[in-house]
């Protein structure tokens, strides 16, 4: 990777504003609600330098490739596997997203110096709530998306608790609930957690059954541990940051997925972890001790869970 565009004491001296970005009302609602309930949020993150076009098109060039995901924006709800390239570079994409009928995802950008402390300033306004749920917060990440207008995110869903902060234009976010084998099934998961892709197989008999969240510039959704959802981007280009963590609890069920994986390969129909505040430990625990054996190149395939 390049040099960051911008150290953490730069990034300190561009905040104008003292005033937290939740305030009470909005820690209050996310503690009621964290872990399992979709809940919206306001927030005071206003544009922001680092999360202006050109910064985040250079950020996007000094990342590594697999950080950095993007592809047409004129896509279907449902998509089968990955979708294709939309032909330009990445920093095309950003710079020219008003007209590049795209959309963009940036990966892990605490990479950056810069982001990694707007990232813990974020979280660290909610990490007394977060850790009297659901323990320490772990693996704390921060990815940005970048869409154009009338962009689709496809059908998906995402291992960690993640909150989505809208920061220009606007977007309608459609979730379904976690653990719903109607909108995701077990073997989905299972073949997810096995190394597959998130993205989900879309039912046209799904269409209004999800909850909307209508997103605007100031507006957030918090999206619980593998909640099925999509996202249509609205009339003008847009910008969102997406603050995610694990938990304890999150790992344990995603190894436990990884177990069934194994349990239906020689032949049983293993029962789904519970939903929090259930617990999956022993399962997630056999399945560690399997992988410090075999690692996970000793999963079978599951392209036939999808």
């Amino acid at each position: 990777m390049n040099a960051p565009i911008s150290d953490p004491a730069q990034w300190q001296g561009m905040d104008a504003s003292s005033q937290p970005i939740f305030d009470a009302e909005a820690r209050e609602t996310f503690a009621k609600h964290y872990p399992e309930g979709p809940h919206s949020l306001r927030h005071a993150l206003d544009t922001h330098p680092l999360l202006e076009l050109d910064a985040l098109a250079q950020l996007a060039e000094n990342l590594p490739a697999s950080s950095v995901e993007y592809n047409r924006g004129d896509l279907p709800i449902g998509v089968d596997g990955k979708p294709e390239s939309n032909g330009l570079t990445i920093g095309e994409t950003i710079r020219k997203v008003a007209e590049a009928n795209s959309w963009a995802v940036l990966k892990n950008v605490e990479q950056d110096g810069a982001y990694h402390a707007l990232l813990n300033d974020l979280l660290g306004e909610l990490r007394g709530e977060i850790e009297a749920k659901t323990g320490e917060m772990l693996t704390p990440q921060a990815f940005i998306f970048i869409s154009s207008p009338n962009a689709v995110t496809p059908y998906h869903f995402d291992p960690e608790h993640n909150i989505l902060l809208q920061i220009t234009g606007s977007k309608v976010m459609t979730q379904y609930p976690a653990g719903d084998t109607r909108f995701a099934s077990d073997t989905a998961h299972e073949a997810y957690h096995a190394g597959g892709a998130r993205e989900l197989k879309w039912d046209d008999g799904f269409a209004g059954q999800g909850r909307e969240c209508p997103l605007g510039p100031g507006d957030a959704v918090y999206v619980p541990v593998m909640a099925p959802h999509f996202v249509r981007n609205g009339a003008a280009s847009s910008i969102s940051l997406s603050i995610t963590w694990r938990s304890a609890w999150s790992y344990d069920e995603s190894d436990a997925r990884c177990a069934n994986v194994l349990l239906r390969h020689l032949g049983f129909a293993p029962k789904a972890p519970p939903r929090w505040p259930g617990q999956s430990r022993a399962k997630a625990l056999g399945f560690r001790a399997w992988r410090r054996l075999f690692g996970r190149a000793g999963l079978p395939s599951e392209d036939h869970a999808v």
